[in-house]
């Protein structure tokens, strides 16, 4: 997927087409987490749409719940959503990022 270090850097829009292929997949991991956890806010909280969402997003970015929970059922789906969506947010970045640190590792190791 990489290029080795002896071999040369990437040029400019090989790279953007790896960072756009990484971007895509970032937001597919974002995208398939937020309906995850709004079809679970909905069904498990009994949330509207709108709301499931909002509980979601603030979830996923690290933000913290916005409505308060009463069933159980809510709570542990809840807990559980936050664990993942720790995990996930912080795996999204870095395939992200993964092209961006490559390239300036790679310049630094590339023999001129």
């Amino acid at each position: 997927m990489y290029e080795h270090h002896r071999e040369p850097v990437l040029a400019r829009d090989q790279f953007l087409r790896r960072v756009a292929r990484h971007g895509g997949v970032s937001v597919v991991i974002i995208g398939l987490s937020l309906g995850i956890g709004t079809v679970g806010y909905k069904v498990f909280a009994d949330l509207g749409w709108i709301d499931a969402l909002l509980n979601a997003s603030m979830i996923l970015t690290g933000m913290g719940p916005v409505t308060i929970l009463t069933t159980d059922v809510a709570k542990l789906f809840a807990s559980f959503y936050a664990l993942y969506s720790g995990i996930v947010f912080l795996a999204a970045t870095g395939v992200f990022l993964a092209p961006f640190l490559h390239r300036v590792l790679h310049t630094l190791h590339a023999d001129e």
